[in-house]
């Protein structure tokens, strides 16, 4: 074996071993403790000779920031994002420890986290370890951040990050973060996503006892808005199913989430009756000609019957794919040469992207996921440990042909 191939094998044994540490630090919602995530960071940024610095902008909610710095510091950085928290688990569901990074006979490695995304935290720093280990020199900085509460909403990580002098102070001109599984050899690159929209309908009525049959009842006008709901609903379901390039990121999904009424009597007629959606905008939607529907099946409804947002996010313009976009424009290169099958997509969740671009900073959500089951937030979360190295391959060409853009 020539010294070469055992530098790689080497590398490659390492990049495991770490990534299944990292696997293994339970870091799981509720409560999330990062103490474990920050000292294991620690320690891949001491063994790298990289500066690392937490910013703390809500107590115990760390932000880590590992820094390579460029030939060039005056230029417009690159951020390589991440998360170290995951969702709950429910144990009895899973064939593998959901945090003992088992890995079977064929590679496959399961733990919460596996797709989402502690896979791409590590794949970003072991593509460094390599490219410093080669003695390449990148011109512009390069800012490995790890946000906490990004499974929450990101209230206390990215949304107040993009804020803080210590982000302004990173001079940031474009930014990775998590991206998507495909089940096929295809690596989808993350683009835009949807605007959350969580409402409650409201519905007051005539009360009585369930003797009688009163007119204008809640339970009457609720049907009325129940139906306009489940409707639309379909008609976006239908739009779905009837183009298979669409993916559910390009349509608007309206789902009924919760239920409440009632007098705590089955012998009664509640005046108050409510119902809640978790309604995902989709980025071609209106957003005024959306809320006017919302409010129309109010007055169709009639008196007594009104909605308030729990969650309204304005609509985030997506990142241009066109040769008006440097950035855009040196991935698409760097993936063509490498004979990567790329498919630009619409989120159909929320990341920490929307925050990046709401501050005006270009950002693609790329992870090298392809062959890959979408497990995320689902039982026995895994990634192939070869899918996993050849992410990190991916990214030793993808990261200098971002960081060394000129200007």
């Amino acid at each position: 074996m020539t010294r070469d191939r055992v530098l790689k094998h080497e590398l490659d044994e390492k990049a495991v071993d770490n990534f299944r540490e990292y696997l293994r630090i339970p870091s799981v919602h509720p409560n999330v403790n990062y103490d474990e995530c920050v000292n294991f960071l620690k320690r891949q940024a001491g063994d790298l000779d990289l500066p690392l610095k937490i910013v703390e902008l809500e107590a115990e909610k760390p932000i880590v920031i590992i820094t390579w710095l460029g030939n060039d510091p005056t230029l417009p950085s690159i951020i390589l994002n991440s998360h170290m928290d995951v969702v709950p688990v429910f144990e009895e569901c899973w064939t593998h420890p959901p945090f003992g990074a088992e890995k079977d006979e064929e590679g496959n490695i399961f733990a919460r986290g596996a797709q989402d995304c502690k896979g791409v935290g590590i794949q970003y720093l072991e593509a460094i370890r390599r490219l410093k280990a080669a003695g390449i020199r990148l011109l512009r900085n390069v800012h490995i951040t790890y946000m906490p509460d990004e499974e929450t909403g990101g209230v206390y990580g990215m949304e107040q990050f993009v804020h803080s002098q210590e982000f302004q102070a990173l001079n940031v001109g474009f930014a990775f973060d998590e991206g998507l599984p495909h089940p096929d050899d295809v690596i989808y690159i993350v683009y835009g996503e949807r605007s959350i929209w969580q409402l409650t309908y409201h519905v007051n009525g005539a009360a009585g006892s369930s003797e009688l049959i009163p007119s204008g009842t809640a339970a009457e006008k609720l049907r009325i808005v129940l139906n306009r709901a489940m409707e639309y609903r379909q008609t976006q379901k239908e739009k779905l199913e009837s183009d298979a390039s669409l993916t559910t990121g390009d349509v608007t999904t309206l789902n009924l989430t919760v239920m409440k009424g009632g007098c705590g009597s089955l012998g009664n007629i509640p005046d108050h009756l409510a119902i809640s959606f978790d309604i995902r905008v989709s980025v071609t939607q209106d957003h005024e000609e959306m809320e006017s529907m919302l409010q129309g099946w109010c007055q169709e409804a009639g008196p007594g019957t009104f909605y308030e947002f729990r969650q309204k996010e304005p609509r985030t313009e997506p990142t241009l794919l066109n040769e008006r976009n440097p950035w855009w424009t040196a991935l698409k290169t760097e993936c063509d040469a490498l004979g990567l099958n790329v498919k630009p997509v619409i989120c159909p969740a929320a990341g920490d992207t929307r925050y990046l671009r709401r501050a005006g900073i270009t950002a693609l959500g790329f992870a090298p996921l392809g062959n890959t089951p979408g497990r995320m937030h689902d039982h026995n979360e895994f990634q192939n440990e070869g899918v996993f190295l050849r992410g990190i391959d991916i990214y030793c060409r993808i990261i200098p042909a971002m960081a060394n853009l000129l200007p």
